[in-house]
Parts: C-alpha cells; structure tokens; sequence
C-alpha cells in the first residue's frame, strides 16, 4: 500500500481507489509515508481529510460509549422509582414519591453529568454524597403530618434544592463562573422544551399501546402504568440531556423558535387578565386559592421570562422579542406588586403561617429579580447594552434563590413547630 500511495501521488482518482478498498490500511500507510509526500497538495489534502475522519470515529465510538451511560444511570434511575414496590414499603406510594420524587429525578441526572463530565475527585464526590443523603435521612425523618404546613412546604421546596444542587454539579463547582450558570439555564429551558416533546411522545406511545393490547383482550394498563411509565417519568430528563447534549442542531432550531412565540402570547394573556381582574368578581385579599393560582402564575411567567432571555440571546436580531420581555417584565412587576399586597393584608387580617411566610419570602426574592432584570432589559432595548447582561443578572441571582431554598427545607419545619 505504501508504494501504491507514493507512486499515485499525484492520481487523485487512484489514491481514492485505494483508500475505499482498504480504509484502515490506507490511513496506517499514509501516516508513514507522509513525511516523504508532504510537500505534495494533494498529500496534504488527505492529511486534512483522514484526519478529519478519525475525529468522526471517534465522535461516534463516544456517542456509543454515551448511550452505554444513558441506559445504566436511565436503569439505576428506575430502580431507585421502583424502591416501594422492591422492598413492599407498607407506605402509600404517593407519600414516598411526595418525598423522594425530586431526590431520585436529580439524582439520575446528577449521576449521568458526573460521569460525563468525568468528576471522579474525591472531595468532589464526598461532597455530592453528602448533598444527596443529608436530604434523604432528613426528609424522610420527618414527623408524617399530613396537615402541617411547614413539613409540606419542606416536601414542595426539596425538588428545587436538589436542582440546585444537581446545577452545581453540572457546573462542576464553578460557582463564580457566571457564564456555566447561563449555560445551566439555557440548559434548563431546552430541558422543557425537547422533555416535553418527549413527554408527549410517550403519552401518544402508551394509548396507543394499551389501546392496540386491549383489542386482542389483553389489559396491559397496571403493569404498564406501574413499571413502564412510572420508569419512563423518572428516566425522561436523563435520556433529553442526552439529546440536547448528542443533537444540539435540533434543540438550537426548536427552542428559540417556542420562545419567540411564547413570549408575546404570554404578555397579550397578562395584559388582559389584569383588566379582566376587576370584572371577575373574585377577591385577591380574601380568596385564598385564588391568590395561589395567582402567585403559581406569577412563578410560571418568571420562568417564561428567564427562558426567553437565554434562548433570544442565541440570535442577534431579535429587537421585536426584547421589547416585549421588556414590556412583560413590566406588567410581571405589577402583577407581584398586587400579590404582595393581598399577602400583607393576609398576614396583617390572619396572622403569620408557614405558608404565607413562604409564599412572601418567595415574592419578595421574586420581585427583587424582577426589578434587576427590568432595569437591564431597558439598558438593552433603549441604552444598546448587550442582553448578555441580563443573563448574567439572573445568574448571579440564583444563589439567593438556593440561600431561601434551603431555609425553607431545613429551618421552616422546626420554626414552626412541624404545625
């Protein structure tokens, strides 16, 4: 081969012959002879080009490797899913996913970023122990009450400190890297995207499904539901990371176009409900489950907000859908402005509770980034400031964010007594 590569150095048409007989052979060869050849274009065309070809090997030797990951942490996840039924805990199901639900999910994707990101440092991994078992003795030693406020509370807030928690690791403790921060949140918004396109996916997966079994007389729904779709749930954000991570082409393409239309639809929403507010009839200060919608609401379209800036910050030309996350920002003000007033006058009318003091801790931090975010949004739409500074914003916000988590979780139970 190494005489045929010397003798055709000159006959694109025959090197390429030899290269599709025997491309193993052809690429050996051609690295020893290379430095006799080299002063030949079209040997360094083919220097350029195997070269190339071996990057792609080896891309897709990791992407096997990768899938190889997926499915061991997608099984370790669905056997963490499936403890209550392995050891026949006598409690209720809905209970042990109440408490554990947000532990297992993150704890999937908390193992699948540290074997990719190869965080194999002791202190590392001690620290990510601790983080992972400190919440579970805690949370599963709690007094069961099932109407104490401060203990659900507890239970509602965990999911978000185990994100927190999984987001240091997918940082790799970066903490003062501000930019990993906006790549976890331009992470986190693609995550909701293809998840839920996954999501939908399995639902039309599973009707169809039991539908087709159900013809043929055989009811498949128990033990579908219990092992497929329960596994399926706990598994589904491991298997889009690998997604977003493997075929970033599709994510890039589909979420700033979801953003760019949310983003709008959202502000005309708001912006009529509040006038619709008055004529509804419905009281913020004295309703109580409405001022909840409404504080759920508030927390849904912060996130819109958030989402929308990460993924506008992909595109240069996106004028039109930076006023309106400006003029959103606006009316999201307003709207946390009115919830915080009805939960002063709740307190002031009914005294303090768990959940009021949470839910105005949570407005409060709320209202503070919402305020930082409008400020910069104005520096970007009127003052030419590059949105870059809005993500770093909300960056640098996330660990107040955390700070409140973990008081909630941790010190809201004993503050009040487990009541």
């Amino acid at each position: 081969m190494k005489e045929k590569i010397r003798e055709n150095i000159n006959r694109p048409d025959i090197l390429e012959e030899l290269y599709r007989e025997n491309k193993k052979a052809f690429s050996s060869d051609f690295e020893n002879v290379y430095s006799e050849i080299e002063n030949y274009e079209l040997a360094k065309f083919w220097k350029v080009r195997l070269a190339y070809e071996k990057q792609r090997e080896a891309k897709i030797q990791f992407r096997g490797y990768d899938i190889l990951l997926l499915i061991a942490v997608c099984i370790i996840t669905g056997f963490l899913a499936k403890l209550p039924e392995v050891f026949s805990f006598d409690e209720n199901y809905f209970f042990f996913y109440h408490k554990n639900g947000g532990i297992i999910l993150f704890f999937g994707l908390s193992s699948y970023a540290i074997l990719l990101n190869k965080i194999y440092g002791i202190n590392k991994l001690f620290i990510i122990t601790l983080s992972f078992l400190i919440p579970v003795i805690y949370i599963n030693l709690l007094p069961f009450k099932v109407d104490s406020h401060s203990i659900n509370l507890a239970y509602i807030h965990l999911p978000l400190l185990m994100w927190c928690i999984y987001g240091l690791i997918y940082i790799n403790f970066s903490i003062r890297d501000k930019y990993k921060l906006i790549d976890y949140i331009k992470y986190n918004g693609d995550l909701v995207v293809i998840g839920s396109l996954i999501l939908l996916a399995g639902v039309i997966l599973t009707g169809i499904t039991i539908g087709l079994f159900s013809v043929i007389d055989i009811n498949i729904e128990n033990f579908y539901t219990e092992y497929i779709v329960i596994v399926g749930l706990f598994s589904a954000p491991v298997v889009t990371t690998f997604i977003i991570r493997n075929y970033p082409v599709i994510t890039n393409k589909i979420a700033p176009i979801i953003a760019n239309i949310f983003s709008p639809l959202v502000l005309a929403t708001l912006v009529i409900y509040l006038i619709v507010i008055p004529f509804s009839g419905k009281d913020l200060y004295e309703d109580r489950d409405f001022l909840l919608v409404f504080n759920l609401m508030l927390i849904g379209v912060m996130g819109i907000i958030v989402f929308s800036v990460s993924e506008i910050s992909k595109s240069k030309k996106q004028q039109f859908n930076k006023l309106v996350l400006f003029i959103l920002s606006i009316v999201t003000l307003i709207i946390d402005l009115i919830a915080l007033s009805a939960i002063f006058y709740r307190l002031g009318e009914y005294g303090i509770s768990p959940n009021r003091i949470a839910v105005l801790g949570s407005n409060i931090l709320i209202f503070g980034n919402l305020v930082i975010i409008m400020v910069d949004l104005f520096k970007v739409n009127f003052r030419n400031s590059n949105i870059e500074k809005v993500e770093l914003s909300i960056a640098g916000y996330l660990p107040v964010y955390m700070a409140w988590t973990i008081i909630v979780v941790f010190g809201f139970p004993a503050l009040f007594s487990f009541n």
